[in-house]
């Protein structure tokens, strides 16, 4: 008789489990098929707008070019190799810098603010100069910054990181002080410290805010590494747009733009995607509630 329970015990089990694999598939595909639908969405919000901007500016064909222009010279001419390997090439030194920029901005940024968190001193004395840097235009420190750094891949990471670090370091101290103090102080009565607290509760609690900041660093660093570009490396799409404006190969320059643009759209949502993942598995309450 024991064994019969068991048995059927073990049966409902295997039951159960199948279903919520089940179900944790549906939700994941569901989840997948959201961000490709939202990815789709926004490239088509984006070649609309672009068609009816060159149609009510009235653009002349020669400076404006449509989608048909820009893919007619990326796939349909007889250099068409050649533009992809153009294009492309460059394609990939951008993303390298603006990895570059966003890796050493993000870094920083989570640094800061975990000092400023544990550090009210800190702040205090760090976050006025911070914000004074963050009030003088980009374009006006990159002299400088050339002739401190040169124009090797150093300069990349100073004024990538420039533009990610501002951004993200406000979002990122919002988020490590949104956690509850009733959550904290729980903490600490069962004896956590500032630090312990701060990765069982604070860091938790600041994964939206941080996968925002994530979100508004990676089109900043696209920036800066075009920036960075065309004032310092001479190479990548920033230095292939002004090379192509210079020679007057409109079909070029749309075709970094297109790219660049296409680029950015599907990496943002790309990493909503992470986020969605993350947030569930790691801050459910934070995920239920988006």
């Amino acid at each position: 008789m024991n064994f019969k329970i068991e048995d059927a015990q073990d049966r409902s089990m295997i039951v159960v489990r199948s279903r919520v694999k089940r179900d944790a598939a549906k939700q994941t595909a569901k989840i997948i098929s959201q961000s490709i639908g939202n990815t789709a969405l926004s490239l088509v919000v984006v070649l609309i707008l672009w068609v009816v901007a060159l149609w009510a500016f009235d653009v002349s064909p020669y400076i404006g070019k449509g989608p048909l222009d820009v893919f007619n010279w990326l796939f349909l001419v007889e250099a068409a190799v050649e533009n992809q390997t153009l294009v492309l090439s460059a394609l990939a030194q951008t993303m390298f810098d603006a990895g570059i920029g966003f890796g050493f901005g993000l870094f920083f940024a989570t640094l800061i603010s975990v000092l400023f968190t544990l550090f009210k001193s800190v702040e205090q004395a760090l976050m006025p100069i911070a914000m004074l840097l963050r009030s003088v235009p980009l374009i006006a420190m990159a002299p400088i910054l050339i002739l401190i750094f040169g124009r090797e891949q150093v300069t990349v990471a100073v004024m990538g990181a420039i533009v990610v670090l501002f951004p993200a370091l406000v979002n990122i101290v919002f988020g490590l002080r949104s956690a509850s103090q009733a959550t904290l102080d729980v903490a600490t009565v069962y004896g956590a410290n500032k630090l312990a607290a701060l990765r069982y509760v604070a860091f938790p609690s600041s994964l939206p805010s941080f996968f925002a900041a994530v979100k508004i660093s990676v089109p900043g660093a696209i920036t800066g590494a075009l920036l960075v570009e065309w004032l310092a490396t001479g190479q990548g799409i920033g230095y292939g747009i002004i090379s192509a404006v210079g020679r007057a190969k409109t079909n070029e320059v749309w075709a970094y733009v297109v790219v660049i643009t296409l680029v950015s759209i599907v990496l943002y949502n790309l990493i909503g995607l992470f986020e969605t993942y993350v947030l569930k598995r790691f801050a459910p309450q934070a995920w239920k509630s988006r």
